[in-house]
């Protein structure tokens, strides 16, 4: 059997900046704009329990997005592998909390992932990070999956790669519709899995989906 040796990521390399950093808020531009929003919804920033919040509400935003600092060569950092491994690799889920673009409110499930390797895997630990590379930023569900679904099939070229999310989003829940018990199913499907019914068939059995 061969040596697990790492191969190199066709991917651009890390940035200087740390991949997990997370702004500790000092002299952080958003902190002004969050005081401004409180004024202007009625609140008085400068009272007891406001007056800390633009800070806290800068930190929390610098984390919840950062995935605008990190890219999947970042994440993966060398750890793809070779390996005469066909047969699919499924994580399943994954939890997901990302920020919906069109009402910064949150979205929230889980992300099943898999991928049918073409004699390289990656460490399993890794396919949950590429999904926190693409849901910590602003997006849709749409799009998240199949930036998910690229990315996999990017940094491994297997044989196929199927993504599928299940997620609340709270712009139904406490806005708009208010429906409180919908959920929105997204998913994304190459190679082998787009092509070959067997194949898609097999990921639905293991997601109990069929």
């Amino acid at each position: 059997m061969p040596d697990p040796t790492p191969l190199p990521m066709p991917m651009r390399p890390p940035r200087d900046q740390p991949a997990n950093r997370v702004d500790d808020g000092a002299g952080d531009a958003i902190a002004p704009l969050v005081e401004r929003l409180i004024r202007e919804l009625g609140d008085d920033p400068q009272r007891e329990g406001l007056l800390r919040t633009p800070d806290r509400v800068a930190r929390s935003m610098r984390f919840l997005l950062s995935g605008y600092e990190l890219t999947v060569a970042d994440v993966i950092n060398g750890a793809v592998f070779v390996e005469p491994y066909e047969e699919m690799v499924l994580v399943r889920d994954i939890e997901v909390y990302s920020l919906c673009e069109h009402h910064l409110l949150p979205f929230f499930g889980r992300a099943h992932v898999a991928y049918l390797p073409r004699g390289r895997i990656v460490g399993l630990s890794k396919l949950p990070r590429i999904v926190e590379v693409f849901a910590r930023r602003l997006q849709v569900q749409e799009r998240l999956t199949t930036q998910i679904a690229g990315a996999i099939d990017e940094a491994l070229e297997p044989y196929g790669t199927a993504v599928v999310i299940e997620a609340s989003h709270l712009c139904m829940m406490m806005r708009g519709v208010e429906k409180q018990n919908s959920r929105a199913v997204t998913s994304a499907l190459t190679g082998a899995f787009q092509r070959d019914p067997k194949c898609r068939n097999e990921f639905l059995d293991l997601l109990g989906r069929t």
